[in-house]
């Protein structure tokens, strides 16, 4: 035991950027710690995120500055027993593992100064335990394995338990629902779910038990399939979250939750509906906010980049942005709200649901209960000067006709609509019962969108019956086929779940509104008519921008043909 020493032997840990530069572990690095102190980001996970030092020299640095064990990161191993009844969110949170170091009960940390949390972790274990010192990326695996191993052990627990005898249904749930191997069912779900990068996560009765199922890159892959009384479980627990009534399985119910997983965060809408075999659950994971959200990493080409952004600075007018359900609109609208919020802006949304939140912003959720609509809550704001609007969506003509007024009176309005291009937006507004004269004067510009899957780097493979695929559109003039390029396809490895896909990227076409297509407005011109002038001008069609992005290796024959035909 004498290798070890408690909490209350650990020093004041002020000093610990002198100890750093005394010592040399920060060698060439002053300029870059100078700036962390300024920021007042200095704890020892902010000099682990900064990656200024390898993660075991600073475990090496702070054990060596607390006079603590240096765990040797390679013998922390996962012990269930000793993890028994604690929270790995918990642990997580405060880089904090129980574990056996030569035979003794320690607690491995990677942040020793985390007093409070320690006291706390000993009083639940019943004992002091003594400390040593972890690297954060050991620990950060331990923790990765103790979720994994509890997920597993938590479902196959759910499996065996049977109902309770003598209660109630909704008490009965309620405890399903707030036992241990539920909650850390339902925390896994959520965590795997944000690690693999998907936006939904489904729950589905089946006839004999249940599937789950998660979105990823637009594609839904097969995630497990549990017994009937762990989805109920599951489904009762994400109700409680999300404030819904738990007994109700006739009608659909929408609700929002907020988790935190470990140091993973994300808001959830959550919807179920009733089905054959029980409820259904859908739960879309969304961003906590808008500042990952950059209009240059969108995937706009750069003259289309910079007309849109040229147009975002016009002080009054409409933009829209067309393209199906899960075209990635809002992501797009989000961003520009995100490159115009300024301190000298008043900007105020009205959307369902609010997809992302914006520091800054006054943010409005469309309530129909309440005769709380698009069109009604877009009239109370022109009483509350704002600069810029967003609508979320241009659904009736009632909507229409207001957007239209907040445009002409001296406001920007950012807006969707669901067509196939972005030439179909003025045929689309001409049907909600805009006069043409009106979206002269106030459409700027419309933007069509997809999202096409991105090709695996490490798998994609020359694809030779590209040209053939794509010999249609360059024998009608829709497309320029270059000689020279390199066309891949998708294959399948470990590092992309054997999709041959990682992430999603936007194609795009921007058409501004210029006197031509004024007058071809005007004149009542079909859509084919102002895309065909728009392309002589100089518009890049989503058709040319996905070849373009074919060309460059990034998405596929197969992805472009799917989004566009």
């Amino acid at each position: 035991m004498d290798a070890f020493v408690t909490d209350a032997q650990i020093r004041d840990p002020v000093p610990f950027i002198a100890f750093l530069q005394n010592n040399g572990y920060m060698s060439g690095n002053e300029p870059i710690l100078g700036n962390l102190r300024q920021a007042g980001r200095t704890s020892y996970s902010d000099l682990h995120d900064a990656a200024l030092i390898p993660a075991p020299r600073l475990a090496d640095a702070i054990a060596a500055f607390h006079g603590l064990q240096r765990a040797d990161d390679q013998s922390i191993a996962y012990d269930p027993e000793l993890l028994e009844g604690l929270s790995i969110r918990f642990l997580r949170g405060n880089w904090l593992f129980p574990c056996r170091l030569n035979g003794t009960v320690a607690i491995a940390t990677a942040d020793p100064t985390r007093t409070v949390d320690i006291d706390v972790l000993q009083l639940a274990m019943g004992e002091e335990v003594p400390l040593a010192v972890a690297s954060f990326d050991a620990l950060a695996a331990r923790f990765d394995e103790a979720m994994s191993e509890r997920r597993h052990a938590g479902t196959a627990a759910a499996v065996e338990r049977p109902s309770p005898i003598g209660e109630s249904e909704i008490e009965r749930l309620h405890d399903l629902a707030s036992d241990a191997p539920i909650v850390n069912a339902v925390d896994g779900l959520v965590e795997a779910a944000l690690i693999a990068g998907a936006t939904d996560i489904h729950v589905e009765m089946e006839q004999a038990g249940a599937r789950v199922r998660l979105r990823v890159d637009g594609v839904l892959r097969l995630h497990e399939r549990v017994s009937e009384e762990t989805a109920r479980g599951i489904i009762s627990r994400v109700k409680i979250l999300s404030g819904l009534n738990i007994a109700e399985r006739r009608l659909p119910q929408d609700g929002r939750a907020r988790m935190r997983i470990g140091t993973l965060e994300t808001d959830i809408r959550v919807a179920t509906a009733p089905a054959l075999h029980g409820e259904s659950l859908v739960m879309r994971l969304l961003a906590r906010g808008a500042h990952a959200l950059d209009l240059a990493r969108l995937g706009m080409a750069p003259d289309d980049l910079a007309r849109f952004s040229a147009h975002l600075e016009q002080p009054h007018g409409m933009i829209v942005v067309t393209g199906p359900t899960g075209s990635g609109k809002t992501t797009t609208l989000t961003a520009a709200l995100a490159a115009l919020n300024r301190s000298d802006r008043k900007i105020m949304t009205v959307e369902d649901p609010i997809e992302y939140q914006i520091p800054g912003i006054s943010q409005t959720q469309v309530r129909p209960g309440i005769a709380l609509d698009f069109a009604t809550a877009l009239r109370a704001f022109l009483r509350h000067d704002p600069d810029i609007l967003m609508v979320g969506e241009m659904r009736d003509g009632e909507t229409a006709a207001v957007g239209i007024q907040a445009a002409l009176t001296g406001h920007l309005l950012l807006t969707t609509l669901h067509t196939n291009s972005a030439a179909d937006a003025v045929t689309r507004l001409v049907d909600l019962g805009v006069e043409p004269f009106l979206i002269n004067a106030t459409l700027r510009c419309v933007v069509g969108q997809r999202l096409v899957r991105q090709l695996c780097p490490h798998c994609r493979t020359v694809d030779e019956n590209a040209g053939q695929a794509l010999k249609p559109f360059a024998d009608s003039g829709r497309l320029t086929m270059k000689a020279d390029a390199i066309i891949y396809r998708a294959e399948g490895c470990s590092q992309c779940a054997q999709t041959g896909y990682r992430g999603r990227i936007g194609i795009f076409e921007v058409l501004s509104i210029d006197e031509t297509l004024c007058g071809m407005i005007r004149a009542g011109s079909s859509a084919g008519d102002i895309e065909a002038a728009a392309v002589s001008s100089g518009m890049i069609t989503m058709l040319q921008d996905g070849y373009a992005k074919v060309c460059a290796g990034q998405t596929s024959v197969d992805e472009l043909l799917k989004a566009t035909i």
